[in-house]
């Protein structure tokens, strides 16, 4: 770990071992031992650069993906070209006026230019759990040839699924959407929500969500071929709204105490999966800024930001000693990886998404990194990061 970066993400502390918790530990399946930390050349999961690299982004709403749902909405809003009649000598022809229409944003696209990573994990997504239209048309969308593309058999968006060859460019998509009936009820359920997308070649992966969160806010991705677990994460954002119980509908708190009370979920189920010998990344949106690095121009300093701020610190990074991989990798080197779209770029951003592991894993961490650029950026307002 580079010596600048041992006080933002200080090394695993040693703790007593703790005994199996019943409300947890049964629902995890163990890994099977001895597994290696990272594929290896002859492996099935090794990529062509025998790594395997993992991206996030909050996407701010999957919509602008979906073809069968942005071709009816632009062109209902473009409006039809125009033209003068003002002519020139040199140019006798009617100007065309109309604004060219900018490309549709492909998660395919990325996915391609990422060199088909083994996992993309999108939060945000804003589905609702009733929409199995926008979910099909994902999966299409991510699987669907470009026309960049060389036309073969293992282009079929439905290949055969014990064929790996077949697989190596397309995905499975699992969801976690909202299903709290008092608090994920806005935009008529079109809130919150994460998709882990799944490359087709990787085997016997598990797929799961948690019983304890009902906002479509954390889906639980097991490799056991590696010894993983991978968490996606689009964790409480902390304001003064009220947050009710989902059975009575009571307010029984704000967002700031509920997204402590996250945190405490969110750390035991890490230390469940710990406790059964798997190394654990966790990673997302945080919606938490660690220190004034982070933040541009300033660190929201506010009395209950501050005390959220350090309930993260104490809960992932002292006390299951989970290490940033950025920090680790980069130092103190300033990205941000939510850019806001109402001001100009460069203008102000924050870092709160980010790529944590659990001791042991950072050995193997080889490079970690901020896509922090407008035209990464696309539609959302975050930029993607890797791992």
């Amino acid at each position: 770990m580079p010596s600048s970066s041992r006080g933002l993400s200080p090394p695993p502390l040693k703790r007593r071992r703790l005994s199996p918790s019943p409300s947890s530990l049964p629902k995890h399946q163990p890994p099977p031992p001895p597994l290696p930390t990272l594929p290896t050349p002859n492996s099935p999961l090794a990529t062509p650069h025998t790594s395997f690299r993992i991206y996030t982004w909050n996407i701010n709403g999957i919509a602008p993906f979906l073809p069968s749902q942005t071709q009816k909405i632009t062109s209902f809003l473009t409006p039809t070209p125009t033209t003068t009649t003002k002519r020139s000598p040199s140019n006798p022809q009617p100007h065309n006026h109309a604004r060219p229409k900018p490309p549709q944003p492909s998660l395919r696209t990325r996915l391609r230019d990422w060199s088909w990573p083994p996992i993309l994990l999108l939060q945000e997504i804003k589905l609702a759990p009733t929409d199995k239209t926008s979910q099909s048309s994902l999966l299409r969308a991510i699987n669907t040839p470009l026309d960049t593309e060389p036309s073969s058999s293992n282009q079929n968006p439905n290949p055969n699924p014990d064929r790996t060859a077949d697989n190596r460019n397309l995905y499975n998509a699992h969801f976690s959407l909202p299903r709290d009936p008092h608090n994920a009820t806005a935009f008529h359920g079109k809130i919150y929500g994460v998709c882990t997308l799944v490359r087709r070649d990787i085997p016997h992966v598990q797929v799961k969500s948690v019983d304890w969160d009902l906002e479509g806010r954390v889906l639980v991705t097991e490799l056991p071929k590696l010894g993983i677990v991978v968490v996606n994460i689009y964790a409480v954002n902390g304001t003064t709204n009220g947050y009710r119980d989902p059975e009575t509908g009571k307010v029984v708190g704000d967002r700031h105490a509920r997204k402590r009370i996250f945190h405490s979920l969110l750390a035991e189920e890490v230390r469940g999966y710990e406790e059964q010998g798997w190394g654990v990344v966790v990673a997302g949106d945080m919606n938490i800024s660690r220190g004034g690095v982070d933040s541009f121009p300033q660190l929201r300093m506010g009395e209950e930001h501050v005390r959220n701020r350090a309930d993260f610190e104490e809960k992932f990074i002292r006390g299951l000693g989970m290490i940033d991989t950025f920090r680790m990798v980069r130092g103190e080197e300033r990205k941000f990886t939510y850019r806001p779209t109402n001001k100009p770029w460069g203008a102000g951003g924050d870092r709160v998404d980010m790529v944590l592991v659990t001791r042991g894993l950072e050995e193997s961490v080889k490079e970690a990194d901020i896509l922090d650029s407008e035209e990464d950026r696309g539609p959302s307002d975050h930029v993607p990061l890797f791992v």
